[in-house]
Formats: structure tokens, sequence, C-alpha cells
């Protein structure tokens, strides 16, 4: 038996035999040329085949029946029709006489590069480009179009790592398991396959060298794979199909052993999720994205557009808390109005809060198109900030939300110097969420799109552990100066990390916000477990010297997490 280990990205437990990923699209020849056709029918052949594959892109995208897959499949649709690639691989045609799988190979390869250079979160755009490519090319040269394999028979998929477009099209029905060498927790592949429930291991090293057809078993929770699995290998799948209730079974209410309550609410981002989030027993919404409004337009969208798009998610949650965070634009978020893609490092730019300074009003317009949605439901609105860094953009921020006339105002903590000075910040707001998807980026300065850095980018990480910490002893300084009661959640991916949960519950966390997947075996977890075990966990974790130390330290005290198969 051959043990590999990754970091776990959706818990399940599956045997099954290993199927690649074939094999790339080959590059083309360098200098490759036109032989017999004219530069203008290969430019009209480029076009055809890009407009071929964006009509095929979009036909997955409207046969998608995950929101997420089909946002992604859209957005790379939108790529192979893109103008300035098109237009700059025509230009290599006619200019120098290329053949258009080359041109095209070349001029995507410079736009993909032009991305990675950039850094942070647009360098991830540079796979998204080379996808496009790879589907463009394979069509003028008459391939298969790169895709998930198909057998008759389920599967373990295996590859370096998936483009969007990819993952976006997974059959759970036929795809077990997810195991990628490469790709970090907050990739594609890892965030479609939490959508999906498919259990997932990325950044596992050395899976690529596994034949195809070799029989493994993974474990998404733990990051392992293990070739020739025998009986108890076997035993942990049964385990884990045995405890699918009690997993999925959650009365919507969050709470420890000893009665302590820890509202579990959901992450949202269209009035469908807020839905099936209800539907699950989301006892509220702790993070309402709002980019969906925005994104894929070329000018910002009226108020009244926004008014009616609020105002069917908060009917979902009549009479329930729904938390609002306004636009976090820029990064890997990009809008032709608001940002600029020009910046040297957009994940340190220009993006959330900080699109005020550059172009002030679109801020102030949100704010009144969520005021005014409140004002026509009974939902609990409460909306907060991203990306701050310092209390005077808390204070402007609560100013800003009180001339709109919303009553509960908030800041997201995702940088250290949110953590560190929480107590000034909360002078000025009544809640903060803790981010921790960008918190563990910001504090290990490590870009959380690279698979080479996942270990690094592990909300496990006891200096990430210890943010948090720091936030919650600022709400409590806060609170003692008379600022009165102080919210602090979570709602980034470490929320949805049952044994997590427990640590964040016992550093003080107050709420719970996750995917609706993940709200039944949190819940079952924290039943398991009281205040003042949560709290010794926590500084168990908080000890230890590693994010990997500090996630086995605390499993082995949770004996239900091997009950429930997690």
């Amino acid at each position: 038996m051959r043990t590999l280990t990754g970091v776990g990205v959706c818990a399940g437990r599956v045997i099954g035999e290993l199927v690649s990923m074939p094999a790339p699209v080959a590059e083309p020849a360098a200098g490759l040329a036109l032989r017999d056709e004219a530069p203008e029918d290969a430019v009209a052949r480029l076009q055809e085949a890009a407009a071929e594959v964006k009509a095929e892109l979009k036909r997955r995208a409207e046969a998608a029946t995950e929101k997420d897959a089909a946002d992604v499949l859209k957005s790379t649709a939108l790529m192979a029709g893109d103008r300035a690639l098109l237009k700059n691989a025509g230009k290599l045609i006619t200019d120098r006489g290329l053949a258009p799988e080359r041109a095209l190979w070349e001029a995507a390869s410079a736009y993909a590069e032009q991305m990675r250079a950039l850094g942070g979160y647009m360098a991830e755009r540079a796979a998204d480009i080379e996808d496009v490519r790879a589907r463009l090319v394979a069509r003028l040269q008459g391939l298969p179009m790169p895709g998930i394999p198909e057998r008759e028979t389920p599967f373990v998929l295996t590859a370096e790592d998936l483009a969007p477009a990819d993952t976006a099209t997974l059959d759970p029905a036929k795809v077990l398991a997810l195991v990628t060498s490469a790709g970090g927790p907050q990739s594609h592949t890892a965030i479609l396959a939490r959508n999906l429930g498919l259990p997932a291991i990325v950044a596992a090293r050395g899976v690529e060298e596994l034949a195809d057809g070799t029989e493994v078993f993974v474990d998404g929770a733990t990051g392992e794979v293990r070739t020739g699995p025998g009986a108890e290998e076997r035993e942990l799948v049964a385990a884990w199909e045995r405890a699918a209730a009690a997993r999925s079974d959650f009365d919507g209410r969050g709470v420890l052993a000893d009665g302590t309550e820890v509202p579990l609410y959901a992450n949202v981002g269209t009035a469908e999720d807020a839905r099936t989030a209800a539907a699950a027993g989301a006892q509220g919404v702790g993070l309402l994205r709002t980019e969906f409004c925005f994104l894929g337009r070329g000018e910002e969208p009226s108020v009244e557009e926004q008014v009616e798009q609020y105002t069917a998610i908060f009917a979902a949650f009549e009479e329930k808390k729904v938390v609002v965070r306004t636009l976090d634009a820029g990064a890997d978020k990009p809008l032709p109005f608001l940002t600029d893609t020009a910046e040297p490092n957009p994940a340190l730019g220009v993006r959330g809060y900080r699109t005020d300074r550059s172009v002030p009003g679109v801020l102030a317009r949100q704010l009144e198109a969520i005021a005014r949605a409140d004002e026509a439901t009974a939902a609990e609105v409460w909306v907060m900030a991203p990306m701050i860094s310092a209390a005077e953009e808390a204070r402007d921020f609560a100013a800003m939300a009180a001339t709109a006339g919303l009553r509960v105002p908030g800041v997201m903590v995702e940088t250290p110097s949110a953590a560190v000075t929480a107590d000034q910040i909360l002078r000025h707001v009544e809640f903060v969420s803790l981010g921790t998807n960008d918190l563990t980026q910001y504090t290990m300065a490590a870009d959380r799109m690279l698979g080479s850095l996942a270990e690094l980018n592990n909300p496990w990480q006891p200096a990430v552990l210890r943010m948090v910490r720091l936030t919650v002893e600022g709400a409590r300084r806060a609170e003692a100066e008379g600022a009165g009661r102080r919210n602090v959640g979570v709602c980034g991916e470490a929320a949805a990390d049952p044994a997590l949960a427990v640590v964040l519950v016992g550093l003080g966390v107050h709420t719970l916000s996750m995917s609706p997947r993940a709200l039944s075996p949190v819940a079952a977890v924290l039943r398991s477990v009281d205040l003042t075990t949560a709290r010794s966990l926590a500084e168990l974790a908080v000890e230890q010297a590693t994010a990997a130390e500090a996630a086995a330290a605390v499993r082995a005290e949770l004996p239900v997490l091997a009950e429930l198969g997690l």
C-alpha cells in the first residue's frame, strides 16, 4: 500500500479506480505556417471555431444544475469569444502567415502570461485562458474537445488540476471523488467540489504517478489517498455510509451539548441560493455576496434592479438575519466601471471598500438599494463592508450605512490589521465577520490559489487561529468600554470544517456561516461538545506548531468525527 497526502477540501470516503484526465492538447509547432489557405479564409475559420466553442460552452452552462458551474461556463464562453484575443490571433495570421492554430496559441499564451505576471487573483485567470486556448486549437485541428473522461462505471478522477469549465461539468453520479496534484484549497476545483458535495483532495503530489485502473481509497477529510485498499479502508467507507443519516439530520438549530447557542447561517449569492439554504434549515444568511448583481456587466446596475434582486433574497428569510456584504469588486472580480485591471498586485490593490475612494457613488447607491429592500421585507438586515484595514474606514462605512437608513453596520475582518485593531473598529460598527479565506492568505503571505502553497494557505495554521482570537479579544475590550454587545462571526470556508468549527467556537466566535451542505455535519459535531471542551480544544490547536499538527491534535479529541465518518 502507498499513501499520498494532500489537502482535503470536501469530506467523504470512497473506494474506486483511478481515471486520469486526458493529456492536454499539444502545442502546434513553432512557426507553423499557412499552406493552401488564404489568410482571410484562415481568419474566418478561426472566428468560426471560436463561435462554435462559445456556443457549446453556453449550451453546457444552460444545462448545468449548479449555479456556480453555470457561472463558470458562461465566463469561459465569454473568453472564447474575446474580441481582443481573436483580433491578436488574426493579426498573426495576416502579418506573419501563421496557421490559425499556431496564431491562436501564441496570442492566448501571451495573454495568459500577462495575467500570470500580475500575480494574486489575476494569475488564476491564466488557467482559464489556457483552457480556452486548448479548446480552440482542438476545434481547429479536428481533435476531440478536452473534458472529463466518459466511463460506464463510476471512478475517481485524477488530474494535475481541472480547468473551470471541466470542473463545472463534473457528474457526481459518475465521478466518485476528485484528486489533483496541484490547485489550492480555494481554487475553482475545490469550491465547486464542495458545492457538489464531492469528496475532493487538492495538492496531492505524486498522484499523477499512479496508473489508470489503480484501486484507491480516498478520504476527503484527512486528505489521504491509499492504493490497494484493504479491510480497514472498506470499513471506513462503510462507516461513512452508515453515518449518512446522522450527518443529514439538522433540525435548524445550532447548539452545543450544554445548550450554548451557536447560530448556523448560510453563505449565498442569489435568490435561488437563498431558497436552497432556507430549505436546508439555515438559521439565516451569514454572507450574502452581492457581486452577482454586478459581474458580467459593462455598467453599474440601477438601484431599482438591485432592489428587486435583494428583495427576492430577503424574502426567503423573513424575520431571520441576513448579513449583506457590499460589493467586493477588484482582484478576481474586476469590473470595467469600477476597477483598474492594470494594477500590478490586485489582491493588495483597490478592492472591496477601497473602490469607494476611486469611484465614489457606487457604494452609496448600493446601500440605498439594500435599505429599500430591507423596508420591503421582514428580514433582519445587517450590512458589512469587505476589505477593511483601519478603524477610520469602519467609521466612515458606518456613517454611510446610517445615511442610507441601515441600522446594523459591520465589517469583514480579512486583514491582519483589522484583527489586531478589532477593538478600535468595533467602537464604530456593531459586528465583524471573519473572512477566513482572505485572512489566511494575508496572514501567511501566501496566494490562496497556488497549490504549492496549500499547506500555508490552511485556516488551521496557528497564526490564523491567533488572528481569530485577537479579533474576539478586541470585541470583548470594545464591550468592556461600553460599546454594547459586539458579534463576531465567521463566514469563510473554515466554518464548514466540523472540527475547525469547534475550535472557532472555543476561540469565542458567536456565529458560523457556510455552504448549506455543511450545516448538518457541523451541527452534529457541535452538539457533541460543551463550551468548556471547545475552549480546551481551541487552546490545544493554537499551541501547535503547524496546521497539520493542530488539525490532528483536535481531531484526536473528537471521537464523534469517526462516528459520523468525518
